[in-house]
């Protein structure tokens, strides 16, 4: 059987007080509207419709061609929401999830155990409901004598009795398609809200007969709703402890979770050790067996096995086997490093190739180059690679030795085994073997120091006359 998912992402969310619309606010790197489409994807959903309003364009251009998009042009609730996708969805034979785009914390788990009850049920409807200590600002679930669901009641619609109920509706739905587009066309605005609900197509399902199921998850934070930001963070951080409880499930180390960040794309191989401070985002992959951080912070990043990484900043990097890194260096990017590569402290390293067992050590720019195997740069060496117009690369090959404070004003070529004598300025190529000396001779003048101490002071106290 088909599976549908509709996404509701049209309100304005004003109490956000941002210019970012609301589904688009990150919660662990991630819009949670994404989210909320990946845990559909994951279970299994043919189809997934977004429903955009306010800021439709701004969320078309971050999600892409990868969903279906339906126009509420006028927010009139829920259930007139869902009218939206009609052209699209209506005549499919099926079963359609409905989701908020504003609760990123449902999971693809969640979502098959809620279609696999109502497919076992032969429902036309069921709901997702939590049970909640304090359900203020939530739908209840009013059941029957026989513990099924009779109807959904909006809290401002509720009795004092009604009230007092502490099963709550989630927002996620499942239905059987055709009936559910069915049952919309009888729905009214004759409410406190003077919307259309559609939580009313239970009440209008189970008028005619129909089963309503319920699905009751055993985690009530699927059902958390962001609509300000006190919620987005309380979100935030329940989404953090979820990342950390599955990595450290998976065999990883976390020091100290609660000043460790990790965004819920990035993978880790066990045994790899997380330190404080560290922040791994985006689609940061970690090896096995590694030493992340302390305060290490990683960006779009793949870290081979047994790499060490500490108080440093890697973004779009991409390091090999056996890799050290810092203390703080800056790999920015189109880094790449091979297997057993040593960058040091306040080494810079940008868009640049780093053979194996190389090693920068300390105090040193290195940027838009090549550099061969076995190579050591020493310290306060640098690739000159922008004349203020265009950036131009530096060749080193394998086994050559960069002196300290050397300048490889680039374009420029060092030949394999060469050897560039520190201090020098190599603005021609060194041949294979070669040793490059580019730096003036040097000259003592017996006793010139006095004098030069002399003439500094009498302009001194000829410019403070």
């Amino acid at each position: 059987m088909a599976r549908m998912a509709i996404v509701l992402a049209a309100g304005q969310g004003k109490r956000m007080k941002s210019k970012l619309y609301k589904v688009l606010h990150p919660v662990c790197g991630k819009p949670m509207v994404r989210h909320v489409l990946d845990a559909v994807g994951q279970a299994n959903c043919e189809r997934a419709v977004v429903v955009v309003g306010h800021g439709a364009e701004t969320v078309r251009a971050r999600l892409g061609d990868s969903v279906e998009y339906a126009l509420q042009a006028e927010q009139l609730g829920t259930g007139h929401a869902v009218m939206q996708t009609r052209s699209l969805l209506a005549d499919a034979d099926g079963v359609t999830v409905v989701v908020c785009g504003d609760t990123p914390l449902v999971t693809a788990a969640t979502i098959e155990a809620l279609i696999s009850l109502h497919e076992r049920e032969g429902a036309a409807a069921t709901v997702m409901t939590a049970e909640m200590a304090d359900p203020t600002g939530y739908g209840r679930i009013v059941r029957g004598p026989d513990g099924g669901v009779l109807r959904i009641v909006e809290q401002k619609d509720c009795s004092p009795e009604e009230a007092q109920i502490r099963e709550i509706n989630t927002g996620t739905y499942c239905f059987d398609n055709r009936k559910l587009f069915a049952a919309l066309e009888r729905v009214t605005n004759e409410n406190a809200q003077g919307e259309y609900y559609l939580t009313d197509v239970f009440g209008i399902l189970k008028q005619q007969g129909d089963r309503i199921a319920a699905y009751m998850t055993d985690d009530p934070a699927e059902a958390i709703g962001v609509n300000d930001r006190v919620a987005l963070g309380e979100a935030e951080r329940l989404m953090r402890q979820r990342i950390t409880l599955k990595h450290q499930l998976n065999g990883v180390t976390i020091i100290d979770p609660a000043s460790t960040y990790i965004e819920s794309d990035v993978t880790i191989g066990p045994d790899t050790v997380l330190y404080p401070g560290t922040m791994l985002r985006g689609s940061t992959a970690i090896g096995s067996d590694c030493a992340i951080g302390p305060h290490a912070d990683l960006t779009d990043t793949r870290v081979g096995d047994g790499s060490a990484i500490r108080q440093s900043v890697a973004d779009q990097a991409l390091l090999g086997n056996e890799c050290s890194v810092g203390p703080f260096a800056y790999l920015r990017p189109g880094t790449r490093l091979h297997d057993e590569v040593k960058i040091g402290d306040f080494v810079e390293v940008k868009n640049s190739v780093v053979g194996q067992g190389s090693k920068i050590p300390h105090l040193s720019y290195v940027g838009d180059a090549e550099v061969g195997a076995g190579v050591n740069i020493g310290c306060g060496a640098i690739t000159a690679n922008y004349d203020g117009y265009n950036k131009s690369k530096t060749v080193i090959g394998d086994n050559a030795f960069i002196g300290t404070n050397a300048n490889l004003i680039a374009p420029v070529k060092v030949g394999e085994g060469a050897y560039v004598v520190a201090g020098s300025t190599i603005t021609h190529d060194v041949g294979a073997g070669d040793v490059a000396i580019a730096r003036e001779r040097q000259v003592n003048k017996a006793g010139y120091a006095e004098k030069l101490r002399s003439k500094a002071r009498s302009k001194k106290e000829r410019e403070s006359k």
